[in-house]
């Protein structure tokens, strides 16, 4: 497995994939004043890596934009990488590019998109939604049948209540309580949740 970019959130899906024993191919970062990341050389530039053969890869760059801007560009084959400790319940989906932190529970029939993270201790309750580039925070939880638009953010602690929609590429502020529909591109905070801008169009 590649991985594309040389973060801090690149150093917990490397501790994923050797958990689950799975081979590190190449890390690859367009900043080149960083040699290396948890033991593994930098082996180039990410135009370097577009010229190999059919590798996969996981894009780890937490900005949700970035990540859907390569993912587009690259146009190639996509691994997940699952924490051993995560709970997932046989019925859901998971697409291609997706990362599953320690801890992430996932209950019956939820839908997770292409190039999602669900970060450490995130509760996925039955039937949720979430999709393409959605990043959920640590300790986030998503009561049943909640519908994540995607590109959106939804910050450390966050919680929603059952059936809300949030709309795409919206924000979520740490500790929000979300007990009404978000629309796109709102930034929200506070307990209940309240919408104080709106993210630029892009």
């Amino acid at each position: 497995m590649h991985i594309i970019g040389a973060s801090g959130h690149a150093k917990v899906i490397i501790d994923i994939l050797k958990l689950n024993k799975q081979d590190i191919t190449g890390v690859w970062d367009d900043n080149e004043e960083i040699k290396c990341l948890s033991s593994f050389k930098i082996n180039g530039t990410i135009l370097e890596f577009k010229k190999l053969t059919s590798p996969e890869a996981i894009i780890s760059i937490g900005n949700n934009r970035i990540r859907e801007m390569l993912a587009k560009q690259l146009n190639l084959e996509f691994g997940i990488a699952i924490h051993p400790s995560s709970v997932i319940a046989d019925s859901v989906e998971i697409l291609a590019g997706t990362v599953v932190m320690a801890n992430v529970s996932i209950n019956a029939d939820a839908y997770i998109g292409r190039h999602a993270i669900l970060n450490t201790n995130a509760s996925i309750d039955h039937d949720c939604k979430i999709g393409d580039f959605v990043h959920i925070s640590p300790q986030v939880g998503l009561a049943g049948n909640v519908i994540v638009g995607e590109g959106t953010h939804i910050g450390i602690g966050a919680n929603v209540i059952q059936g809300i929609k949030i709309g795409q590429w919206a924000t979520i502020g740490a500790g929000a309580v979300i007990i009404k529909d978000v629309p796109d591109f709102a930034v929200v905070v506070g307990n209940p949740a309240r919408i104080i801008k709106y993210n630029t169009i892009m």
